[in-house]
Parts: C-alpha cells; structure tokens; sequence
C-alpha cells in the first residue's frame, strides 16, 4: 500500500528526468514549460539543456492581422515594463524570471505618474523571451500576462503607531464606525483608510445616524443651520453653538470663536419679526421601490408592523415591500383606540398615487365567526365579574396595493372584525399584511419567474362564463385540498390552496345515519360536489406568472372517471362507489437554469377518486345506529396531492450488453475489470489519458532495462559463453 501511494510521486520525478535526459542527448535547450499564462507581477520558467553559452532576450509581441501568427523567435533586446534575470540551478538547468518594473497601484483621479496604473485592467500583453547561442535561435517561451491593479487604502502607512489628536480640535469619536486599523471597514463611509474605488462598492449602503459619525438632520436650534430662511433676527443670539460633531459616541469641545465667527456671519440689519417667505411647492416624485408611501398631506402611511422583535402601531409602508405582522395583545377592558378599534371612515386615507394624483383607501369590511385564529389564551384567574363582550374589535387588516410603473392604481382594504369575550385577560393576535399586486387583472400574486417556486400555490383557471368559444383572458381559480377545523365536519370545513412541490393528504368528516344509506344516489351526488368544490379550474398553468390571454400558457386539468361497470349494487345498509377519496397527480420538468436556480414548468395535472364503501358498525353490543334511523356515524372524505418530477433523459439507452452483464460495468460496480489493463485502456480517469500512456511506457522501459542488465540476463550470458567455449 505504501508503494502504491508514493507511484504517482516516482511517475513525475522519471517523467521530468526524462526530459533532462532527451534534452541532453539531443545538446538542445528548451524552455520547460514553452507558453505560461501570467497574472501576477513574477513569472518563472526553466532553460533546460546545454546553457553554456546561452543569452536571453526579451520583447513584446503581437500576433499578424493577416496569418495571426505570432512569428519567429528574434535575438534582438527591446526596452519592456519587465526585468529579465537567469539563475543556474544545475549543470543543464537554468531558471529564468522576469518581474514587473511597475507598480500596480491604481492611479488617483488627476495623477499624471507613469508608475501606476490608469486601469484597472493594468498589464494586458504578450511577451516572447528567446534563448540565443550566438545570434541565432534556440528556443522560445511564450508569456500571457493579464495582471489587475491592486487596490489599498488611500492612507496606507508602514508605522504602527496611532495618532490621537488633539480633543480641542478634533473629536476622537468622528467616526465611530472605523474598527479596523489600517483596513477598510464595509458601509463605514467615514473610514478615511478607504479608497475612493472601495467607497463606490457601498456609497448607498452607509451607517446612517452617529454610529456612522453622522448626525442628521440637525436641530432647529443649532447656529449652525443655515437652511431656514424664516428664522427671525434674533435668532443668532439664542441659538445653540455646538457643531454636528457633538454626538453622544464622540468627545468633542467648541472654541469661543467659532461662535464669534457664526455670529458675524448670520447677523443680518432689517426689522424683527419679518413676515416669513412662503417656501415653493414641493413636485411629487414618483415611487420606487422601497420608498416610503405618503398620503395626500405629505405624512407616511403606516400600518401596525413588527419591528425588531416589537410591534409598532406607525411604521410606515413602503413601495412593494410585502409583508405580514402578527402582534399579541392582552385585553383587560374592550379597546378603545386605533389599531384595534377602528372606523372604516378613519381608514378611507387619501394617498399620493406617485403620478400627481390621489388615491382613496376602498375598505370592505367582514365579520369573523371563528375567533380561534385569533383568540390564543385567555386567563379568567382572580376575575370575580362577568363576561363582557367587546363589539367590532378589529383583527386584521389587510391592504392590497395595485401599481403599474411608478404609482399606484388602486388600493383596498379588507378590515375583519368581530365580538370578543372578556373572561379576565384575554391574549388577541391581530393580524396586519399588504401585498403590492402588478396590474389589474388578477388580485392574487404570481408563484414564480418564470417557473415555479416550492411552496407557492399552484395556478388554476378558468374561462368567464361569458366565454363559450374558448376564447377571452383565462381567469384565476384555486385547486384545495381540505381544512379542517373546530369539530372537523364537512361542513364547517375550510379549504387550503395545494402548494407547489409540497406533497399533502387531509380531509374532513361527514355524518351518515341508517336513513341516509337507503338513498345511495344522494349520497353519492352529496360526496362528489364536497369533492368537485375543491377543484374549480379546468386549467392549470405551466410556468408561476402565466399571461391570462395565451391558451399556450395553460394545459388541460385531466379528469379521470370511474368505469360505471366496476360499481358493485347497492344493499340494504351499505352503499358502495363513494368517491370519499380525491387524488391530485401534478407532474413537473426542469425547463432551464435562470442564475444557478432551475426553472419548474407543470406538464401535467390529473384528478381522480377512489370509490369505497360505507356501511355502519353496529358490532360491541352497541345496536343503537342500526336500530335508530336517525343515530349518525362519521365518515372521512380525504384529499391528497402528490407531486412527480418528470426524470430528464441524460443520454442513449443502454445495450442488451450494458444491462445483462453488469459485472463488467464500472458505473455499477465497486470493482472495475478493464481498470487492470491501465494504462492500456481509458477507463482510469485519475489524469489525462496522454500523461498515463506515456508514464506506463517509461514503467515497461525500466522494466526491460532491468531484465536485461539483471542478475539472470548475466548468467544466461555466462552460459552461453561457456557453451561457445
């Protein structure tokens, strides 16, 4: 095993010593390696062979316009940016390197030196060094050279000693984001270690406020505000003189001075208590993304959000920034004021549509019956009154933005309310979300772009009623599966939409008595519409952001019907064919690869039941559901979906060779036969398969070498000697 390991070491030192070895038997030099590819300021190679009387010469070249050869080797020298240097390392070897007589700094924006770089793309070149033997050409090295500037701090010094100045003068905390010593500390806009190329990399993203040794805006009262031109008079003479650099992270102190100079310089003649200019009208800029939005009196539209850990009732909303918040309150007495207790007029707010125009908040209000979503504990401890209920306590709100360019079209409202019961302290989670929809046409947002997402709902539709030619835009419907809750009836069941990629089974319970089995027809029509609520499209789409007036976009959703021959008759007690069961199949492919994530497309999607039978249980001594017609029992009606990828054909199919004799196959087996015949065949992958070859032929050289100069090649001679004797 050890001799194993160590082959491959032995196999390059033979490999390398056969080139000292052909290069002087032949009396020639040659450049070991012949063409490099440079991209630092040091490139190194070696002469090998006779290097007695060899000179090196070094030029630029460019390749012909008309044959784009490069050309013959020259022995001529040429002043280059490089400097040639040679070096014997042993009797047939000469290392060669040539270094960068420039500096790779990258030039400031006005510097003329020629020792820097204008660039950042610094050395961009090809070079030729040639050995010579008295003018004439032995042997050529061709160099790529593709070098960057180097970037460092604009301030870089080689002392270590750090200079603190003087606190009258100069704050010791001007910039509290500066952490690191000599080095550029990222979105710290104040670290004068950075360069002005590192600053445009985060020139967006600074620390704003007095970590980032800013302090913004400033006061009113500061003197140094210069900005309000409807200060009266005597403003200069109460006003503050303290400068900007005078946060709570920094240690700073102001001269006399400078206050002398401030009030030189804003001290104005003319009567006190001037009539103040009117300022000139703002222009309405338009949306961008994460702007903040505004109502129509230039105030931020908030909405209660989480914050931090922490909800807050006013925090502003942003332009198609989504999002949802659920904050925990505790009741002791019914709310009085906003966010839970609301009005729909304090709510119809008029917001700026970022076009020069207004925006009316539409509210639609519905009332919640279940209040389990919301109600999560309530502690009736040390609570000796009664019950109160609170009326219309607000639960959620939910904000639905339309926008098309840079403004908004449209917003609606939808205000959930309902009555709580006081029994103590009772703990209310309300809920608070908006959702920036693209357009008019759809209210509900895409699952992807363009191909699917995991755990985005899957894409139904339908054609309008309207529409019976096939034709018209497609509009959106829902493929569910069951939900249920509180006592988990079918008929208080709720619905979820199928999430792509997410496999699920659920399902509801529906109570049946003796009387209800006698009219097997009913039933079968009262399972199969729970069953057909939950699919109401007839097309799915195939990619997350469909276009509604493209049928190609859309692909059939196939219905599977049970033969009607297979359903066995109906008996007195028992029904049989129920579809109690509905199985979604979605088929997906991977279409493509949009920026290292790839793109699922639905091919397929396919509904069909499972038929069973129901007969009621009267078996343990309990009689009572077959002798009282009326006695109900609970049936489940399921529904599940499974998701299949469809598998993407790589290469041909295998051969009757492939799949019969499988223990000559690599790819299946541990042991691989025809890797024992290396380097002969090409199954051994480890290098390429030139290298391998040729290191196998200089083994079975050595090999026969040795067989013939080895002890029992010399004594077959001796024989044979003796023989002839």
């Amino acid at each position: 095993m050890v001799y194993l390991l160590f082959l491959p070491t032995i196999l390059q030192f033979t490999y390398i010593s056969m080139f000292f070895f052909l290069a002087h038997a032949q009396n020639a030099v040659v450049f070991q390696p012949a063409y490099l590819i440079a991209t630092g300021p040091t490139i190194s190679a070696f002469l090998i062979g006779n290097t007695s009387d060899i000179s090196l010469y070094v030029r630029t070249v460019a390749p012909s316009n008309t044959t784009g050869n490069i050309g013959s080797p020259l022995c001529v020298a040429e002043d280059t940016q490089w400097k040639l240097t040679s070096e014997q390392v042993g009797k047939t070897a000469v290392r060669v390197q040539l270094s960068l007589a420039k500096s790779l700094r990258l030039c400031g924006k006005n510097e003329t030196n020629a020792d820097c770089c204008s660039k950042p793309l610094c050395v961009l070149e090809t070079l030729q060094v040639s050995a010579c033997v008295g003018g004439t050409p032995q042997s050529a090295l061709l160099i790529q050279a593709k070098i960057n500037a180097l970037l460092v701090p604009a301030n870089a010094g080689n002392d270590s000693k750090t200079i603190i100045a003087n606190q009258v003068y100069q704050p010791l905390g001007s910039c509290p984001c500066d952490l690191t010593f000599r080095a550029c500390d990222v979105r710290c806009c104040c670290d004068k270690d950075c360069s002005p190329e590192e600053l445009k990399l985060f020139v967006s993203y600074c620390f704003p406020g007095p970590f980032g040794g800013q302090v913004s805006p400033a006061p009113d009262y500061q003197c140094s505000v210069k900005a309000s031109k409807n200060s009266p008079d005597w403003f200069p003479f109460l006003c503050v003189c303290s400068p900007p650099e005078n946060n709570p992270t920094s240690v700073s102190f102001t001269r006399e001075t400078q206050c002398e100079e401030h009030l030189k310089s804003t001290s104005k003649p003319g009567p006190s208590f001037q009539r103040p200019v009117l300022s000139a009208l703002v222009p309405v800029n338009v949306y961008v993304q994460g702007s903040p939005i505004l109502t129509i009196n230039d105030q931020y539209f908030t909405i209660p959000q989480v914050v931090f850990g922490q909800c807050v009732n006013n925090a502003p909303v942003a332009f198609l920034k989504n999002f949802r918040s659920y904050c925990r309150n505790v009741l002791h007495s019914c709310p009085t004021e906003s966010p839970l207790h609301t009005m729909p007029t304090d709510l119809r707010n008029n917001l700026k549509s970022g076009q020069g125009g207004g925006i009316i908040v539409d509210v639609i209000d519905e009332v919640a019956i279940d209040l389990s979503p919301f109600i999560s504990s309530t502690d009736a401890v040390a609570f000796l009154g009664e019950n109160v209920v609170c009326e219309n306590v607000t639960l959620a709100l939910e904000y639905k933005f339309y926008w098309k360019g840079n403004g908004i079209t449209n917003v609606t409202l939808t205000r959930t309310v309902g009555n709580v019961i006081l029994n103590g302290s009772t703990v209310l989670t309300a809920s608070y979300s908006a959702v920036f929809l693209n357009g008019e046409i759809t209210d509900k947002p895409n699952s992807g772009n363009p191909g699917y997402q995991v755990g985005k709902p899957v894409i139904a539709g339908r054609l309008p009623d309207t529409f019976n030619n096939d034709t018209g835009p497609i509009q959106r419907a829902s493929i569910n599966l069951w939900k249920p809750v509180s006592d988990g009836l079918c008929s208080n069941a709720e619905k979820k939409e199928i999430l792509f990629g997410e496999n699920s089974t659920s399902g509801c319970l529906l109570p049946v008595s003796q009387q209800t089995l006698t009219q097997c027809t009913l039933l079968r029509e009262t399972v199969a519409s729970f069953q057909a609520a939950l699919v109401t499209g007839t097309y799915v789409s195939k990619s997350g952001n469909p276009d509604p007036l493209t049928m190609t976009a859309w692909v059939n959703i196939n219905f599977v019907t049970q033969n009607s021959s297979t359903v066995m008759e109906d008996t007195t007690g028992s029904c049989y064919g129920i579809p109690s069961h509905q199985h979604i199949h979605v088929w997906s492919l991977v279409t493509g690869i949009v920026q290292g994530e790839p793109q699922r497309d639905i091919r397929a999607l396919q509904v069909s039941y499972s038929l069973s039978k129901w007969a009621l249980e009267c078996g343990g001594g309990d009689v009572s559901l077959c002798m009282d017609p009326m006695e109900t029992q609970l049936f489940p009606i399921t529904s599940s979906v499974t998701f299949i990828d469809i598998p993407i054909n790589t290469g041909p199919p295998k051969t009757r060779y492939q799949i019969n004799f499988t223990e000559y196959d690599c790819n299946r087996n541990d042991v691989c036969w025809p890797e024992l015949f290396f380097p002969i065949t090409k199954y051994y992958t480890g290098e390429p398969y030139s290298q391998a070859l040729a290191k196998g032929l200089i083994l079975v050289f050595f090999f026969i070498t040795a067989s013939i100069l080895g002890n029992p090649w010399r004594q077959l001679r001796q024989v044979w000697s003796s023989a002839a004797l």
